[in-house]
This record gives C-alpha cells, sequence and structure tokens, in this order.
C-alpha cells in the first residue's frame, strides 16, 4: 500500500518487485474472508517475516486454526517451520506455469476478496497513519463495520420468514 507523506521513513520500506514505497498489509481471514488477524509492516519486509510474527499470535488466539492457505510469497524455510514449531499446515496456492493472464486461483481468491472490501473504505485506499498499530486498528474497524452489517442482514432474512408464517 502505498504510503500519505505523514507516515515517518522509520515504518515504511520499498518493496522493489511492486516498485512502492509504504507499508505491507498482511490478512489471515477464515474461509468466507472475514478478517481474523492483521499485521501492517513495512513493504520491505518479506510475507515470511511477517507470517512468523501473525501466526503464533493468532494461533493463540483460534485454537482450531490447523490450515492455511497462502500465496508464493510464503514458500520456503516457512513451510517447515509452521509446521514443526506451530502444528499448522501451511498449502501454497501456485499459478501454473503454463496460465498466461489473469486466472483466479482455488482459495487464493477470497484474501484478494477481503483486500477488496478493505478498499471500499476510503481511509484504507492509501496509508495515512503516522504508526502501524493506528494503521491496523482502522483495518479492524473497517471489517467490524462490513461484519456487522452482514451479521445484520443475515440476522433479518432469517427472521424474515417467520414473520411472514406467523401472519
Amino acid at each position: 500500500m502505498k504510503a500519505d507523506a505523514t507516515v515517518t521513513h522509520g515504518s515504511r520500506g520499498f518493496d522493489a518487485g511492486k516498485k512502492i514505497n509504504g507499508r505491507k498489509r498482511h490478512l489471515l481471514t477464515d474461509t468466507l474472508g472475514l478478517l481474523l488477524d492483521v499485521l501492517v509492516t513495512p513493504a520491505s519486509t518479506t510475507d515470511r517475516d511477517a507470517a512468523r510474527i501473525l501466526l503464533p499470535a493468532a494461533q493463540g488466539r483460534f485454537g482450531r486454526l490447523a490450515r492455511i492457505w497462502a500465496d508464493g510469497g510464503y514458500t520456503g524455510h516457512l513451510v517447515d517451520w509452521s509446521a514443526t514449531q506451530l502444528g499448522l499446515v501451511l498449502d501454497i496456492v501456485r499459478r501454473s506455469d503454463v496460465t498466461r493472464g489473469f486466472a483466479v486461483l482455488p482459495r487464493r481468491w477470497v484474501v484478494e476478496r477481503s483486500f477488496t472490501w478493505c478498499l471500499r473504505s476510503r481511509r484504507l485506499v492509501r496509508d495515512y497513519e503516522r504508526r502501524t498499530d493506528t494503521s491496523e486498528a482502522v483495518i479492524l474497524w473497517s471489517m467490524t463495520m462490513l461484519m456487522s452489517r452482514r451479521l445484520a442482514v443475515q440476522h433479518q432474512q432469517r427472521l424474515a420468514p417467520a414473520a411472514t408464517g406467523a401472519a
């Protein structure tokens, strides 16, 4: 995510792959794409290093966490480390070498959709926060609003058949 001029230089970095000076947002979602945990790091932080911070914290909070689907940035020693140290199965979802252009990857689209949901909040289109913990809080707030709206709609849909049947 590109960082605004208000973001301090100590909390931002340069991602040479995407050529962006800013921060990375690492999301952990459930299978529906609803946010479980978030970590914001300088863009220069590798995905594997961020996962070593995010996964142990998430495992402590979510006892049933057993399998994680991740993209190619999380390959390498992290797969073995998560299995031996945390007891988690880390499945890497890879693009086929023969695929050209855009292709929907199984399981990977769920977290990509969550990133898109975040971008519905105007405040999250660019990173304006000075501190990474404040940036994480804004993401949590935005996703809390989205999830509570979805729960309210589901609750209304469950009540609607009962209300029509009672009349």
